[in-house]
Parts: structure tokens; C-alpha cells; sequence
């Protein structure tokens, strides 16, 4: 039997294999956002992607479920799309004579859903149960999701045509929010020279299984070391987004439980069982930006640029 060192160990190196995996030859460039994406799913939240259409949103999501070994649904929305077909719906099955409920691709392990902001807000909000909650309830009955849960939700620019804005309720549900970005120019034109990699990427074998990414999330939750300077600093980082002069509505304390899970997170991805003030730092734009509200009159700054003149005002514990 393993001992919690070993353990630790073998987890932190069966998960840098699927990012040497996915980094190594099919999303060559995208480092930083399939480590993202790793963080996610290992602090058991959700990612949002955004972006402008054809920069490797669906071809990352489609690649980490399959070098996962896990189940994968698509959910394309468009402004015509009902809750039932994310959740899915009862229908009446003659032969048995009884309502038979069909799932939708909400029940699989990793979810994309594709241009979330094109899908009306009744719609958007549909997914709010099953983000937060792991179950949905369709018709009074109450069905649990897959462990593990993750969506990978990618969002246009809101200037485009026929965008929704994502309310504040549902942008809250996403622990982190990335971009990709446009490859560098070697690494452009050597997928321009290769073509599409879609095939490959559905090609690709599982890295993992599924009791080894469970158990490398209990792993990152009940074994990677957070000291009480580390919980102050976070508490800190929170306090000043609630009180500073350009942000109108700062980190919620959700927010900031997501900034400390995702924090563990990075620290294993490191290969340490506890976090340091970097970890922290890493971490603080994807996972808070995208939950301030600014001032009126400040609405133009950049969220990330806030964060970061305000880290650098709060002094960093020492180990």
C-alpha cells in the first residue's frame, strides 16, 4: 500500500503526463490554457473560454476529454435552444406504455458548451443547477451528474452579432476565465502546413482512469497544505477588491473559496503539497476578473490590470 508521500507523487506525475500529452503535439502553444483548464477540473469547477471563433476552443475541450478517458457532450447554442435540450426530456415510450426520460449532454463527464452567449438567457440559466449542484431537476425528478463534472463553456466577444451578455449569477458558476489567443508564428504556420488536427485529436488514447483523476482530486482537496498566513492573504486579496475605488461589486466569498481551491490546485500541479503566495498569484486574474463589476465610470480598465495593481499594493506573507 502507498503512503501519502507516494501518493502525492504518483498523482502530480500521472497528471503532468496528460498536460505533456495534450501540450506535446495536438495544442502546441496552448499551454497556459490547458493547465487552466487541468486547474479547473481538479479544484471541481468550471472553465470559461473566450475568445473569437477558431483559435482551438472545441479542439482543447474535445482533446482533454479524450486524453481523460471520459464521456463528452456538445452543446451548440444558438438562439433557439431550449433548457430541455441541455437537460433533457420525458417521452412517452409505447412499448412499455410509461414517460421514459431521455438525458441531454449535460450527463457526461466534460461538457462544451459552444458559444454559450449566443443562447437566449432562459436558456443560459438553465445550466445554473447543474454547474452549481451537480443534478439537474427535470419535471419534479431530481438526477445527479457523472463524477468527475466539468464545463468548458466558450463565449464570443459581446460586440459580435447575436451575443447575450452572461449575467453576473452565471459568470459567478465559472471558477476560471481564460482566453486562448492566437498562436505564435512558427506554431501558426506549421498547423497551416499539418491542416486540421480534429482527427488526431479524436484519436487520442486515454492517459488516465477514471478512479486515478478522483483520486487525484481528493488529493489536491484534502492533502495539499494551506497555512493560515496563505488563508489571511486570500481573505486580504478579497477585502481590497470589496473596497477599492474603481469596483463597484468586489470578490464574493464563492470567489475567493474558488481562488484558494484553485491556489491547491496549482501547488500540486508544482508538485508541492502546499500553497505559497505564487500559487495564489497564478491564479487571482482567471479566477476573480471575470467576477467584478466596475464603477460606471471605470467600465473601460481592464479587470486584470485592477487586480494587479492591487496585488501589488498588498504586502506577500513570507513562508
Amino acid at each position: 500500500m502507498n503512503n501519502p508521500g507516494e501518493t502525492f507523487l504518483n498523482g502530480h506525475a500521472q497528471i503532468i503526463k496528460v498536460i505533456e500529452t495534450l501540450t506535446g503535439d495536438l495544442l502546441q502553444g496552448k499551454i497556459r490554457a490547458v493547465r487552466l483548464a487541468i486547474t479547473a477540473l481538479l479544484a471541481g469547477g468550471h472553465i470559461l473560454l473566450e475568445d473569437i471563433p477558431g483559435l482551438g476552443k472545441t479542439t482543447l475541450a474535445l482533446a482533454l476529454a479524450n486524453s481523460l478517458g471520459l464521456s463528452f457532450g456538445r452543446i451548440q447554442c444558438t438562439s433557439d435552444l431550449l433548457p430541455s435540450d441541455i437537460t433533457g426530456l420525458s417521452i412517452f415510450d409505447r412499448e412499455e406504455n410509461r414517460f421514459r426520460f431521455v438525458q441531454g449532454p449535460i450527463f457526461n463527464h466534460i461538457v462544451l458548451a459552444d458559444e454559450v452567449n449566443r443562447a437566449m438567457p432562459k436558456t443560459q440559466s438553465a445550466m445554473l443547477e447543474a454547474m452549481e449542484e451537480r443534478r439537474v431537476t427535470v419535471e419534479g425528478t431530481t438526477y445527479s451528474l457523472p463524477e468527475p463534472f466539468l464545463v468548458i463553456a466558450t463565449q464570443n466577444p459581446v460586440e459580435q452579432v447575436g451575443t447575450y451578455p452572461l449575467p453576473e449569477s452565471q459568470l459567478d458558476r465559472f471558477l476560471i476565465s481564460t482566453g486562448i489567443g492566437y498562436p505564435p508564428e512558427e506554431m501558426e504556420k506549421a498547423i497551416l502546413r499539418g491542416g486540421s488536427i480534429r482527427e488526431r485529436v479524436r484519436e487520442t488514447q486515454p492517459v488516465l482512469t477514471l478512479e486515478e483523476i478522483l483520486a487525484a482530486r481528493r488529493t489536491v482537496r484534502e492533502e495539499v497544505y494551506l497555512s493560515e498566513k496563505l488563508v489571511d492573504y486570500i481573505y486580504r486579496i478579497s477585502a481590497a477588491t470589496r473596497e477599492h475605488r474603481f469596483i463597484l461589486a468586489g470578490l464574493s466569498t464563492r470567489g475567493a473559496i474558488n481562488l484558494t481551491e484553485a491556489a491547491k490546485a496549482t501547488a500540486f500541479l508544482e508538485g508541492r503539497d502546499f500553497v505559497i503566495p505564487e500559487d495564489v498569484q497564478v491564479v487571482v486574474a482567471p479566477v476573480a476578473a471575470h467576477r467584478l463589476v466596475l464603477r460606471p465610470e471605470h467600465e473601460t480598465l481592464s479587470k486584470v490590470e485592477v487586480l494587479q495593481s492591487l496585488l501589488q499594493e498588498l504586502p506577500v506573507p513570507r513562508a
